[in-house]
């Protein structure tokens, strides 16, 4: 399904965002604020041994209407509050909610990415983190896209995705070393994105972003059970009507268009993957520019998707 005519109209007008106090950075932790640069965690943390935390990329905006709003809250929080049962971590998403709009607030950022982070803290380097501290912090950092401004080269890595029977597609902190790998890998072969296929050649996800392809004006996005369920891609497919189904890679090397889209990535087209160009990115700039017109307050049907600050 390809996007009706009211949803393509002339993309959105840069917004400029308020310029970040002259002020050190403020970071909300375990309930208070703190200097950005301030030391906070012992050298025997045990997230910085093991990598056991949790964390979320959420994206804040500045509105049409010179607001800001934090784009899909209580869906990157509950996905967090999920991955923090996992590791014994107490998490309440209303606390975590308050938390990031007050650190936005103190930050002076209405453009920004926003982490938070649960990590287990001290009390032992062993690997049952039940008696182990725990603890919370939120970040807000101004606007820093993905792929932003980049030609974005994609290369299948060698490298498969975490299994999700043996590792949950949430936001785990050790679960990121995977990507990690696969990034360094492709970046030696000239690419700045890597593709995760599974050993049937199904595509999965990138490093950090979901995966879209578009053939014969049909949008599809690519499912497979090791993939994070993307929030940005749950927001392209209400947006957009798009098919969710497998994909096997040789789909997407004969498809007409392949864009990524993620929290930090937003909807970016895909120039290369690996020896095959795209040189039409018509459906992915469509779409691209109704999410900014949507995560900017500028499409009121969308408006539930908005916390604002």
């Amino acid at each position: 399904m390809s996007l009706n005519d009211a949803d393509v109209a002339a993309p959105t007008r840069e917004i400029e965002s308020t310029p970040a106090r002259a002020v050190p950075q403020q970071v909300w932790f375990d309930g208070r604020f703190v200097d950005a640069d301030s030391d906070r965690a012992p050298l025997t943390t045990h997230a910085m041994h093991y990598g056991s935390g949790v964390f979320e990329g959420i994206r804040a905006y500045a509105t049409s209407d010179g607001g800001s709003a934090v784009f899909r809250l209580p869906e990157h929080l509950e996905r967090m509050r999920k991955g923090c049962e996992l590791l014994g971590i107490a998490f309440d998403v209303d606390v975590a909610t308050e938390a990031t709009l007050q650190v936005l607030r103190q930050n002076g950022h209405r453009d920004a990415y926003v982490r938070p982070l649960a990590w287990c803290g001290t009390g032992s380097i062993g690997l049952d983190v039940s008696a182990v501290d725990k603890h919370l912090m939120i970040a807000t950092f101004p606007t820093n896209v993905h792929l932003a401004g980049a030609r974005v080269k994609l290369g299948t890595s060698s490298w498969r995705r975490n299994p999700s029977s043996s590792l949950p597609p949430l936001k785990l902190c050790g679960a990121y070393i995977n990507s990690i790998l696969a990034k360094h890998e492709v970046k030696q072969r000239g690419c700045n994105e890597a593709l995760f296929v599974d050993e049937q050649g199904r595509v999965v996800e990138c490093t950090g972003a979901n995966v879209f392809m578009v053939r014969d004006g049909r949008i599809t996005a690519v499912e497979h059970r090791d993939a994070l369920a993307g929030i940005t891609r749950d927001s392209i497919i209400a947006l957009t009507g798009a098919q969710s189904r497998p994909v096997r890679h040789d789909e997407l090397l004969d498809a007409d268009e392949v864009f990524v889209v993620g929290t930090a990535a937003e909807v970016t087209p895909v120039d290369e993957l690996d020896d095959r160009s795209y040189a039409d990115h018509r459906v992915g700039r469509e779409i691209a520019d109704l999410y900014r017109r949507v995560v900017r307050g500028e499409e009121p049907r969308y408006a539930r998707w908005l916390t604002r600050v």
